[in-house]
């Protein structure tokens, strides 16, 4: 399945994007730096590209087991993905404690409860063009993200159980 997200049209705010999958549209939330062709390392921006469903990863305190043909690996507490440059394990996943700059993946908040993660910058990460693009659970009223692609909860454990190993998301749009 080929997923494919644009920005919504002219006048909607940069950060909001339509996610088309399967023949349904479903409205997104992307990066508050709206989408950008030159990725960067904190710009805020989600990065446009054919980017490959790399594997699946959920809170299993919070959520079954998604039914995918995807990889699909629980996360632990002590989950994180380093978003250093200077570090050797930039745009990887990392264990806390962790000496560098990382994010954690087990929030509080419900936003990482199931994540796919975007082949974006990681064969081989460059150090500085952009680290941890995931699609995943969507604040309420489609805030933006850092620079993910974000759909309602509901909306991806749907989608989840529809992807499978060669899967890939396209990201395109006018940068604005």
């Amino acid at each position: 399945m080929e997923i494919i997200v644009t920005a919504a049209a002219p006048d909607a705010p940069r950060h909001r994007g339509i996610l088309t999958a399967g023949g349904q549209g479903i409205d997104c939330a992307l990066g508050k730096g709206g989408i950008t062709r030159d990725k960067r390392e904190g710009d805020g921006a989600t990065p446009c590209g054919r980017l490959m469903l790399r594997r699946v990863l959920y809170r299993a305190d919070r959520l079954a087991r998604p039914n995918t043909k995807l990889p699909c690996t629980a996360i632990a507490t002590d989950d994180g993905w380093c978003d250093d440059p200077a570090n050797p394990d930039y745009n990887r996943p990392i264990r806390f404690p962790f000496d560098a700059s990382a994010e954690h993946l087990w929030r509080d908040d419900a936003l990482y409860d199931l994540i796919v993660v975007l082949g974006h910058n990681d064969d081989p990460p460059q150090p500085g063009a952009g680290s941890a693009i995931f699609l995943h659970v969507a604040r309420d009223g489609l805030e933006p993200t850092e620079g993910c692609v974000a759909i309602p909860r509901a909306a991806l454990i749907g989608l989840v159980e529809k992807l499978a190993p060669g899967d890939a998301i396209v990201i395109s749009g006018t940068e604005r």
